[in-house]
């Protein structure tokens, strides 16, 4: 097979808005892509699934407005790229067939002898709905729905539209791309027929956490969307069923939607948590602080790289540890399920990576959550006396684990096998977003990150901080920002994402009963 023929377009729907309302095959997809040729509705940190040595290329499509491509330099650039043999992925916003323009792309395509495949997704015109509470059809109130394009001025397309047979013919309208001209569109309906007290909604930003909902009856919803400052993106929705959203509105009720809140991680450990915020109905706001790097090889590393066949245990307090000791391991010819020494692992995050890289990881007899807990888990049901332990650590740990052991009669080696260095971050983007009230809350989950931010800060920076709620994950990480200034209202019971949000569902919770 030549080169060219091998190349393939693949239009994938990235959905309504929420990242993680891509289907399983459009993220595969993503995952083996050679190219991305995207537009601005799709989510942006879908980007981030393809492969690093991907072309990223924005076309910049936005409803109907004009992009930086004409619709037939796309179609020239999908085949181009196709021909040198590459796999195009083509994400679009929504579904590529519902006013995506995904079949003028398709028929180009195979116009072009370029094999294409097209990859359905979750359409606004459902989705947005969905999230607001609002299904388009209901047995109680609906059992039919049209969607239809509202981008166009409705004087100059009524041979195109038939608005006129449109306003009564189905019990649910949707109207998509129809902002800018939602005032002539309503009073086109109401002209045609459609009840000027008809139930209708408008919803902004749909599935996001940015997500804003605009009720009111027909004839007036274009004054109170003005009022309410909303615009595009949005679906408007005209029916009864716009009556079931003040019981169905599930996604406005999540404990944290609509608060922007900084997940303060290094990317590669960050994922669970922003998963869990957002699960909460949170926006998360990677922002990393703090980098980790390889140790240094000293010799008391290499020493014990040198013995690991004669050590009992192997004691993991991070899954940075846990990830640097592995590659560590490996280098030294010793695969970690073939090491005779059993892991013990600070936290449920810390022993999901080491059962992952192959450890073999111990039962404890009391859950852990920091050092200081795992020490008293070990105490109280692992004879620690003559036992050879390994401590593989950051560089930042404090010794107390350590002597700990030592006290239990171990014979204790610990060798620092990573470090954590400050990020550098823009820190007057984050201090203006903490004075405009736009940032809702902050993240910590090591002392480290907690010092990084105090640092890149500065005073003013940190003041504004305290205007907002401050999370930690732990105890450890807590009395850091103590001493920084910067105290901790919410503070997670063991480290695990699930925790970190519930503390966090709590102050806030706090805070609305004081206010």
């Amino acid at each position: 097979m030549s080169e060219s023929a091998a190349g393939r377009v693949i239009l994938v729907g990235a959905g309504p808005g929420a990242p993680d309302l891509i289907t399983v095959r459009g993220e595969r997809a993503l995952r083996a892509a050679d190219a991305v040729v995207y537009d601005a509705l799709a989510p942006l940190s879908l980007l981030s699934l393809a492969p690093p040595h991907a072309e990223q290329i924005d076309v910049g499509r936005r409803g109907h407005e004009e992009p930086p491509r004409t619709q037939d330099e796309i179609n020239a650039l999908l085949v181009r790229l196709a021909k040198e043999g590459k796999r195009v992925v083509r994400l679009k916003g929504g579904d590529p067939y519902v006013f995506g323009r995904g079949g003028e792309e398709a028929s180009a395509c195979l116009a072009a002898g370029v094999a294409c495949e097209v990859i359905p997704g979750v359409s606004s015109a459902i989705g947005a709905l969905t999230y607001a509470g609002i299904p388009v059809t209901d047995r109680r109130h609906a059992a039919s729905f049209a969607v239809v394009t509202g981008h166009k001025d409705p004087a100059r397309v009524r041979e195109e539209i038939r608005w006129d047979a449109l306003a009564t013919a189905t019990d649910t309208l949707v109207l998509l791309m129809g902002m800018k001209n939602l005032p002539e569109l309503v009073a086109r309906l109401v002209a045609a027929g459609r009840s000027a007290d008809t139930p209708a909604a408008a919803v902004m930003n749909g599935t996001r956490p940015t997500q804003r909902v605009v009720e009111a009856p027909l004839g007036e919803l274009p004054a109170r969307v003005a009022a309410a400052g909303l615009g595009a993106p949005a679906a408007v929705v005209v029916g009864d069923v716009v009556r079931l959203r003040s019981e169905l509105a599930w996604f406005e009720a999540l404990p944290l939607f609509g608060r922007r809140v900084l997940v303060s991680r290094a990317p590669e450990q960050a994922g669970a948590l922003c998963r869990a915020l957002e699960e909460a109905g949170a926006e998360p706001l990677l922002v990393p602080m703090i980098v980790v790097t390889p140790a240094p090889m000293a010799p008391e590393l290499e020493a014990a790289l040198a013995a690991l066949p004669e050590y009992d245990w192997i004691v993991f307090t991070s899954a940075n540890a846990v990830r640097a000791f592995a590659a560590l391991a490996r280098g030294a010819g010793c695969e970690p399920h073939a090491l005779p020494a059993r892991a013990l692992c600070v936290g449920p995050a810390t022993r999901t990576a080491a059962a992952q890289t192959g450890f073999s990881v111990a039962a404890l007899p009391a859950p852990a959550g920091d050092a200081e807990a795992l020490l008293a888990a070990l105490r109280s049901g692992v004879p620690m006396a003559g036992q050879r332990v390994l401590w593989p650590r950051g560089a930042a740990a404090g010794p107390e684990l350590a002597l700990g052991l030592r006290e239990a009669g171990a014979w204790v080696d610990d060798v620092v096998v990573y470090r954590t260095e400050p990020a550098s971050f823009d820190a007057p983007a984050l201090a203006a977003a903490l004075g405009e009230g736009s940032l809702h809350a902050l993240t910590f989950a090591s002392p480290s990150a907690a010092r990084s931010f105090a640092a890149g800060m500065g005073q003013g920076g940190m003041a504004a901080a305290q205007r907002v709620v401050v999370a930690a994950i732990g105890r450890v990480t807590a009395s850091a920002l103590e001493q920084l200034g910067l105290p901790a209202d919410a503070v997670a019971e063991s480290p695990e994402p699930a925790a970190l949000v519930r503390a966090l569902t709590s102050a806030f919770e706090r805070r609305e009963e004081r206010a």
